[in-house]
């Protein structure tokens, strides 16, 4: 599937030089599941407009053949956007135009991203190779940095038979893509295939790969996953092992009519290992090491367990790697698993002075909906997206890589992968995000992760990200932002979650080298904290909790509004007081005195109240709030203490952290902390040993 004899081109010149091997880099794929909503992201049946030019590329005058483009057509509208009929995708590499009709191929799996490949490889021309029956017409596209499309060349098709496009990749310097639209004549066209490929001695190597994917009693989800690598020849062609690294109660040993098929399937590409629950940060770090010592794996991919895979991700992922001029990270792009057209994220940086995530390309946007803006009129998805760091719902990490630089920190969950991207780009080895690579895996714009048990994680690690990465004096703006997350907290009535934050700041300060001891052991700790607090505890329906009642609304019932930023010292010092002195209301701790939507429990809401019934982002549950000065005045200077204490102890935290980075991401580190969480004996386990051992005697 590699390699073929063909004509190869010379990296000056961008001509073809006789007789080298031509390489797969990527071709034409539809649909493993023939569903309107991903539909989009494969094929269209539009013309489209140039976002950036406004420009058409239209259906223009018929002819004998069928329709021609022309730029002179006038644009088409989202709602009179025809649409591919799904019973046309029966084929996965081979679709049929129906007659005067057009299909594009200038889509998210279809397109060639050829900026990526001009700036991170020494690919300076592709070869297009497309196979047809019928009559038509063929026309190469490419797009600009700006989003402007431009026809690059076009050909009349009869018969059957194959055209070749030599395509020079000397321009794409900051963005741009190829792709091919079809147009049928008065009868279909058949599109039989369609590759892009490259000169094959320009690879680096032709390396294979093991995945690492992390479960926890999410058995359907894993088993559909294994099931998809095992059904697909081409991708098992490179896999090594894939590693299941099982940390849940519900495991998938536990399945055996279901595990047992597959297993028979894989054979020794599947290696399902049992550990206690060490988070994210554990399982992908037994994953890397199991592929970095197992003496076969090139690369290793770490996967989320609960993504849905589309198996070319995988091999187009290997495939860069290996042709990448130094070796490098590679990531796919992540669509929300229950609106599937869209892409979640694009390419993500860490922005150094707050460090936060932030999007990587000026003007683009989480959550783009395809099958409402199509990749050609969207000017943004044309500029190439540098990035830190890839998200580990799928990203590829040379194995040399992590032999070089270690695993992942432990740190359980957040922020493992950010941090590794980052640690990867100081040590000379680059992320990249590819476009054409993606899963589909749960958004989480429809989660609240930052309120509840895990804020415990989210401030503890961000800060210990900064201290090993930010180029700024005490942090750059982290620690303040710290203290404004806690006072927000605070006036929101959010105790459990405080608690958690003001255990993170603590454990920061007593240093890196409780993080490998108390890996296993901190989140039960943050669990068993809940019961002290009314907002951790919860019930499923809003009517299980008293009436509400106020006496009088808020703000004399007007609309809530967040303050001003000129007035937000004085807003914020008025309501500490009122929060710090003033006793609730006695009928407010015995009837909430409002039930506020996730979407409205805005801290400055939530601050008017003495106590409100408050429903979680999933809209499952539902929290009673209870505002408590005494809390209210005990954790504020417990937070005081420690933001005090993380400004003034700054610098020496930060050569803690960093000295000991590279002994605690170690090999060395990560296989005591295995040794030390196996997986739990579970009470069926222990007696089906003991009536082993009976039967034995």
């Amino acid at each position: 599937m590699n390699a073929t004899p063909a004509t190869a081109t010379s990296p000056e010149t961008g001509t073809e030089a006789e007789g080298a091997p031509q390489r797969l880099l990527q071709r034409l794929i539809l649909p493993l599941e023939a569903s309107p909503d991903i539909v989009p992201l494969y094929i269209e049946a539009s013309d489209a407009r140039s976002g950036a030019t406004g420009s058409a590329l239209g259906l223009g005058g018929g002819s004998s053949e069928g329709p021609r483009p022309s730029s002179e057509a006038a644009p088409s509208s989202q709602a009179a956007r025809a649409q591919v009929d799904i019973s046309e995708l029966s084929e996965r590499h081979a679709v049929s135009v129906p007659a005067r009709d057009m299909r594009s191929f200038g889509t998210y799996f279809n397109a060639f991203p050829a900026s990526y490949w001009r700036r991170w490889t020494p690919v300076r021309a592709v070869r297009l190779t497309i196979r047809t029956a019928g009559s038509g017409h063929l026309v190469v596209m490419r797009s600009t940095a700006r989003g402007s499309l431009q026809r690059h060349e076009s050909r009349d098709v009869s018969g059957t038979g194959e055209q070749v496009f030599d395509l020079p990749l000397t321009a794409f310097g900051d963005g741009g893509w190829y792709w091919f639209d079809a147009y049928a004549g008065s009868d279909p066209l058949t599109i039989l295939g369609a590759e892009w490929t490259a000169d094959a001695s320009l690879a680096r190597t032709e390396g294979t790969f093991s995945i690492s994917m992390t479960t926890m009693n999410k058995v359907e989800y894993c088993l559909d996953n294994i099931r998809t690598v095992a059904e697909d020849p081409d991708l098992r062609d490179l896999l090594d092992v894939m590693y299941v690294i099982d940390q849940g109660a519900d495991r998938l040993n536990d399945h055996p009519e279901e595990l047992a098929p597959l297993q028979a399937a894989l054979g020794e590409q599947l290696e399902i290992i049992e550990q206690g629950n060490i988070g994210g940060s554990g399982g992908f770090s037994r994953g890397m090491y199991e592929a970095s010592t197992n003496g076969a794996s090139t690369y290793v991919i770490n996967c989320d367990d609960d993504i849905v895979i589309e198996p070319e991700t995988l091999i187009r992922l290997t495939t860069f790697a290996d042709f990448a001029t130094r070796p490098t990270l590679v990531g796919a792009h992540m669509f929300d698993l229950n609106n599937r057209s869209v892409l979640h994220t694009y390419g993500e940086v860490v922005d150094p002075w707050r460090i936060q995530p932030a999007v990587a390309i000026p003007g683009g946007e989480l959550g783009h909906d395809f099958a409402a803006e199509p990749l050609r009129s969207t000017p943004w998805l044309h500029r190439r997206a540098d990035v830190d760091y890839n998200g580990w719902w799928s990203t590829l990490i040379p194995t040399e890589t992590v032999r070089a630089i270690g695993l992942s920190l432990p740190v359980f969950i957040k922020w493992d992968d950010a941090e590794y991207g980052l640690r990867a780009k100081k040590a000379g080895y680059p992320t990249v995000s590819l476009p054409g690579a993606g899963v589909w895996h749960m958004s989480w714009v429809d989660k609240d992760d930052l309120v509840g048990w895990q804020a415990y994680f989210h401030e503890r690690n961000r800060i210990i990200t900064a201290l090993l990465h930010s180029p700024y004096a005490r942090g750059g703006r982290v620690v303040k932002e710290s203290q404004f997350m806690d006072v927000k907290h605070l006036i929101s009535m959010q105790y459990y979650t405080e608690a958690g934050r003001l255990m993170a700041q603590k454990d920061v300060l007593d240093g890196p080298d409780a993080l490998h001891p108390s890996i296993g052991t901190k989140l039960p700790e943050i669990r068993a904290m809940a019961a002290s607090f009314d907002d951790a505890a919860a019930k499923k329906d809003p009517e299980l909790y008293p009436p509400i009642h106020v006496d009088k609304p808020p703000r004399k019932g007007r609309p809530f509004s967040e303050p001003h930023r000129l007035l937000l010292p004085a807003w914020t010092a008025k309501t500490l007081v009122k929060q710090l002195v003033t006793s609730p209301k006695q009928r407010a701790a015995e009837n909430p005195q409002a039930a506020i939507p996730h979407l409205d429990a805005k801290w400055w809401r939530l601050s008017a109240y003495d106590s409100a019934l408050v429903s979680n982002a999933e809209g499952t549950q539902v929290s009673w709030y209870k505002r408590d000065p005494r809390q209210v005045r005990e954790m504020l200077a417990e937070a005081i203490t420690a933001h005090l204490a993380l400004h003034r102890c700054w610098n020496t935290l930060r050569d803690r952290y960093r000295e000991a980075a590279p002994r605690i991401t170690s090999f060395e580190a990560w296989e005591r902390t295995f040794v030390e969480n196996p997986a739990p004996i579970r009470e069926r386990d222990r007696a089906a040993g003991t009536a082993a051992d009976r039967t034995a005697a």
